[in-house]
């Protein structure tokens, strides 16, 4: 008997069956400590795929969940995109390895790349993943980059050695659509991935995200997403 294959656009889960793809984000400036562990645990408790935090709560959120298969994940040059001077990212990227996280996202040189300064970008991003030794997903900013633009980024960032493809960084840049991530898809090399990011509200959003071939959601939102009782009106960064 031959088996059969499920593809991407044939997915069928459940609600409760898109935590492992989503990773449990919380980057909220006045966010507590206690705040940032009740954060872990419900990352737990639902089965994400990792707690996304800000590098300052790192020590806190990596003890709390520390072997319960629950992965940390962090991010730098990040909520605002190009900021940080590429030594900066580098040594960032570093501590936050060192602090414990699994795996890291970066904003990456939006201006560099519309100024043609393609070696620059490429090393920018290189550095962090040398630095880190973590799977690095890159912030694209897909809406702000032309045709070629996008083209560009998405080879130079593979170049560098990017574990992950990411439209946006944030619902700010662009909500996340199956058309973007099919960008992305078709454009992803072996062994790359795709990470959904971007005012992801509800199940039929997420699950449209995963058929349309990524293979993570960064959202806020997880828990309206996995309980179906997300809509227009529900925050999400």
């Amino acid at each position: 008997m031959s088996e059969t294959t499920v593809t991407a656009s044939e997915l069928t889960l459940t609600p409760a069956e898109l935590a492992p793809y989503i990773q449990h984000t919380k980057i909220d400036p006045d966010a507590s400590r206690d705040e940032m562990i009740a954060h872990a645990r419900e990352a737990v408790t639902h089965g994400f795929n990792a707690a996304m935090v800000p590098a300052s709560w790192l020590p806190v959120v990596v003890a709390e969940l520390r072997g319960t298969g629950v992965e940390v994940a962090s991010a730098l040059d990040f909520p605002t995109v190009g900021v940080m001077t590429s030594a900066g990212k580098a040594a960032e990227a570093a501590e936050i390895a060192r602090l414990g996280a699994d795996q890291l996202d970066m904003g990456v040189q939006i201006g560099w790349l519309k100024s043609g300064r393609f070696d620059d970008f490429r090393e920018d991003i290189a550095g962090v993943v040398r630095a880190s030794g973590l799977p690095v997903k890159v912030m694209l900013e897909l809406p702000l980059l032309t045709d070629a633009e996008k083209e560009a980024a998405v080879e130079l960032s593979m170049e560098a050695g990017a574990a992950f493809l990411k439209n946006a960084s944030s619902g700010q840049i662009e909500t996340a659509n199956p058309a973007s991530v099919g960008y992305l898809v078709e454009r992803a090399r072996d062994g790359v991935r795709v990470k959904a990011s971007g005012s992801i509200k509800s199940y039929r959003q997420g699950l449209a995200l995963l058929r349309a071939g990524a293979s993570l959601l960064g959202t806020s939102a997880g828990l309206s997403i996995i309980t179906d009782t997300g809509d227009v009106s529900t925050a999400s960064y």
